[in-house]
């Protein structure tokens, strides 16, 4: 495979491409409202309007809003529908004569769409997910070329660098750092991992990139691979995620197929094979030491760190993980350069980020935006505000991250400013929350699934949430006291301490944020009458106290 068998692939797709491309999502979000036979209903339309040769009906990925799903979009004009039923599928096909259409028609330049940027959903209902000759012809594998025969391992890690992406699975690590470590350490073998189990309540970014653009996942992970000196790459993507495995295996196979992945890559003696491993489901399977034990068979847990993966990952080898979001930024930073991602974003949070906009606000779905783009300007501009009243609260970090109330809504999306407030960028989870919402109901939500989640490795995790829910639950219900506040307070401290993992370690967050912004919606529940004391927790065997040791 050469540049020009790649140029050559790109050119016979576009010039196949008929006048008229009506793209159809059939990520999970539309599939569930029968997306399907809404394509079904498109292709047949045409084919009956005998319109084959000038009309296309093609399945994509994410159109992004998904509340208003299944949608369609007409090229080359741009025409969006919504809430397109299988009934009303062949008057989108008659509308391009101008019969009317029995769906609802948006703007495509309206305030949800305008508002964002795009460089880690580019070809994200663009391209066909299962074809990787679509994905050529959006300039797809190019960069991959560019670095394995352009360009030293230590340039693209260099170039990694010097844009100034951080990892987006949540702590925001630097990613040339991360890279450049691995690199350096030695290894007979060494491996890349991606992560995708994402596990966040309200959270579906991973899930959309692997339906709608997996080539440029793998695309991502090749690089780094050839980066840092890896010849074998896993995918850990959650079992939860049937569609985006299935759209996954058929790239994984179509590019090994065109010499993409495999051995010799682009005809150099860079070799890279990926596979996928399906995890079950564990939220704690998303910390790196855990997924990287469930990835080699063994049960889901964490562990000490250091050593860290890049040090001794997989198998005791340098090892390097990164998310979903991170290695689809690769491409383009290869592509385009360095410097021209480094230009977006802030001083310190260079580029795009992308959050899945859920809760109590107009328009729910996925959403890119530079990093420093004001919360406000997320949930009011872009999410059209909250339906039916006013703004209380917005959730960012999932179970690990804050609740941010209203009055902070100015405060810039990156990782410093929302560290500063309480809360985290995370993998980009946000959940926005109206003048209903009861705030202690939502740490107690939060923390009753980090509960459920705990791996039981350590005790402050283990016991500590436990305890946390109870306190939570004594306040919910109206039968705590004063002096279980500071008891709450103090045990969320001490949880987020002492605990092995990021799991245990972030768990309190969203009771600890709350408190801080909505202290007063706790002591309103508090009855002061009595003081109430929360039995002491004991640990049992089998049913009998177990013995402490003197």
């Amino acid at each position: 495979m050469e540049l020009a068998d790649l140029a050559a692939i790109a050119e016979k797709e576009r010039a196949a491409r008929p006048p008229v491309e009506v793209r159809c999502c059939t990520a999970a979000g539309c599939a569930s409202a029968q997306a399907d036979k809404v394509l079904d209903g498109l292709k047949k339309a045409a084919a009956d309007a005998g319109l084959d040769g000038k009309v296309r009906a093609v399945s994509v990925g994410c159109l992004r809003l998904c509340s208003r799903g299944p949608l369609v979009q007409v090229d080359p004009d741009g025409t969006l529908y919504a809430n397109v039923t299988p009934e009303a599928a062949p008057s989108v096909i008659a509308g391009l004569a101008g019969g009317p259409v029995a769906a609802e028609r948006l703007d495509p330049a309206g305030p949800f769409f305008a508002g964002q940027a795009s460089v880690v959903l580019e070809n994200s209902g663009r391209v066909e997910p299962e074809r990787v000759e679509s994905y050529i012809a959006a300039d797809g594998y190019k960069a991959l070329y560019k670095a394995v025969r352009e360009m030293t391992p230590a340039e693209v890690v260099e170039a990694v660098t010097r844009s100034g992406l951080r990892g987006r699975g949540g702590a925001g690590y630097p990613t040339g750092v991360k890279w450049a470590t691995v690199a350096k350490n030695p290894g007979d073998r060494k491996y890349v991992v991606c992560n995708a189990d994402e596990g966040d309540p309200g959270a579906f970014m991973n899930r959309s990139v692997l339906e709608s653009d997996p080539h440029k996942v793998l695309e991502g992970m090749a690089i780094a691979g050839y980066a840092v000196g890896a010849n074998q790459g896993y995918v850990y993507v959650r079992g939860e995620y049937p569609l985006a495995i299935d759209r996954l295996t058929t790239a994984i196979k179509q590019a090994g197929k065109l010499g993409l992945l495999g051995t010799h890559v682009f005809g150099t003696p860079f070799d890279f094979r990926v596979d996928i491993r399906i995890g079950a489901g564990a939220f704690v399977c998303g910390e790196e030491t855990a997924l990287m034990a469930s990835i080699m068979g063994g049960r889901g847990t964490p562990t000490p760190r250091p050593p860290y993966p890049a040090e001794k990952g997989l198998w005791g080898m340098p090892t390097l993980l990164n998310n979903v979001e991170t290695f689809a930024n690769v491409p383009r930073i290869i592509r385009d350069g360095p410097e021209w991602f480094a230009g977006i974003g802030t001083e310190k949070s260079k580029g795009t980020k992308v959050f899945c906009l859920t809760g109590k606000v107009a328009n729910t779905g996925l959403v890119e935006v530079p990093l420093g783009t004001p919360l406000r300007t997320i949930v009011e501009g872009i999410g059209g505000g909250a339906q039916g009243g006013a703004i209380k609260a917005v959730q960012t970090g999932g179970p690990s991250g804050g609740c941010i109330p209203a009055e902070l809504l100015d405060t810039p999306v990156d990782y410093e400013s929302l560290g500063k407030i309480g809360s985290i960028m995370g993998s980009g989870g946000m959940i926005v929350m109206d003048g209903a919402s009861d705030m202690v109901d939502v740490a107690r939500y939060f923390m009753e699934f980090c509960m459920d989640e705990s791996c039981g490795k350590c005790v402050p995790c283990r016991a500590g949430t436990v305890q946390l829910h109870r306190l939570l639950t004594r306040i919910v219900d109206g039968a705590a006291g004063p002096d279980d506040m500071a008891r709450l307070e103090s045990l969320c401290h001490m949880v987020k301490d002492t605990s092995l993992c990021g799991l245990g370690q972030t768990a309190p967050n969203p009771t600890l944020s709350t408190l801080r912004y909505f202290r007063k919606e706790y002591e309103a529940k508090l009855r002061t009458d009595r003081r109430v004391h929360l039995p002491v927790y004991t640990p049992t065997v089998n049913g009998t106290p177990a013995r402490r040791t003197p």
